[in-house]
């Protein structure tokens, strides 16, 4: 098995090429075709492989306004062997936007492999690198003669990058239907602590994704003409969203705090020998722009802390080059991730 990983590793890198060109990305009405193509790409490779193989439509998404059909959910079984256990893979075919001038050295659409042996391209780690491992590790055993050693179930789906809509309502359908039998769940879609030492992931926080709109005059104006005598929907916004977050990462939404598990003397043992460096952590980001001077604190608020994250403005210009417009509307998006003891309701509402 080993020696034909090593023998076709080239082949392996061309079969994550071929799924990172695919530019599947959900947040895009434009681009919803692409995550609908990914997604049946994902399907015929398994069942060529000899899966079986379950299209779920989610229904219709509202996209700003826009009409579509939510990418469908892939499940998949294979195996059926009732003396073997039952593993549930978990993992999404969609991605984020990405752009070249949003810091990416090369197409970020184009897998390529850098001088130290990384491969770079959106989707590469998340999430088709880590699905596609699945299906390359079936399609080894399968070339070696080897039997796979457990039944496979898995849940592909296209709109994790976007909120997941329409997966909750399939996973309660087909909780005692598809996944009937099922003796453990991975969700393949995680990280390691450091690029050294594989970790298991026992817990993920969650995300309460929210927009803030600020309208104004009733359209754009010059502002050589109307700055300093109308209220700006851009400043105001700007200001609202400063309210939200402090630089040094901390929510300024009153009682957001109040509902967050109480740490433990078991939690804080479960630190104790974990290997992440914050000096392994700055190469990765290229930069040392790490908020805690304690490795530890990092840890707690990428883990069990939650945390707010502004994320983008609609309606602002941001094309190359100067304009003075001053923006009718803008739409501001930002997202808080959830820990443990925190309720979504509670947290919408304050």
């Amino acid at each position: 098995y080993f020696e034909l990983v090593d023998q076709h590793q080239k082949e392996f890198i061309e079969t994550l090429r071929e799924a990172v060109a695919i530019p599947s990305v959900s947040s895009d009405a434009s681009k919803r075709g692409e995550v609908v193509r990914m997604g049946e790409w994902l399907q015929t490779r398994w069942e060529k492989l000899g899966a079986t193989c379950k299209r779920v439509d989610p229904g219709k998404q509202d996209l700003h306004g826009v009409s579509l059909d939510l990418p469908p959910v892939i499940l998949g079984q294979y195996g059926n062997d009732a003396g073997k256990k039952t593993v549930l893979v978990y993992g999404h075919y969609d991605v984020q936007p990405a752009l070249l001038e949003d810091g990416w050295d090369t197409d970020p659409f184009t897998l390529v492999e850098t001088a130290d042996g990384r491969l770079v391209g959106r989707g590469s780690t998340d999430d088709k690198g880590p699905v596609l491992g699945w299906l390359l590790c079936a399609e080894t055993h399968a070339r070696a003669g080897l039997e796979f050693p457990v039944n496979l179930k898995f849940c592909f789906e296209g709109m994790e990058e976007s909120g997941s809509e329409g997966l909750d309502d399939i996973i309660v359908a087909e909780a005692d239907k598809w996944f009937a039998g099922t003796d453990v769940v991975c969700i393949s879609d995680n990280y390691w602590l450091g690029t050294t030492k594989p970790c298991l992931t026992h817990g993920l926080r969650g995300v309460s994704y929210f927009h803030l709109q600020v309208e104004g005059p009733g359209a754009d104006l010059h502002s050589g003409v109307f700055g300093g005598t109308v209220h700006e929907p851009m400043v105001d916004l700007v200001h609202l969203l400063a309210t939200l977050v402090a630089p040094d990462g901390r929510i300024r939404v009153p009682g957001i705090y109040d509902q967050v598990m109480p740490e433990s003397a078991e939690e804080e043992r479960s630190y104790e020998g974990l290997e992440f460096s914050h000096a392994a952590l700055a190469g990765d980001l290229k930069r040392d722009v790490i908020i805690h001077a304690d490795e530890r604190a990092t840890l707690k608020h990428r883990w069990r802390f939650p945390t707010l994250s502004i994320h983008g403005v609609e309606g602002a210009f941001y094309a190359p080059g100067d304009k003075t417009v001053i923006p009718a509307r803008v739409r501001g998006k930002f997202s808080l991730r959830t820990v443990p003891n925190m309720e979504p309701a509670r947290v919408a509402e304050l």
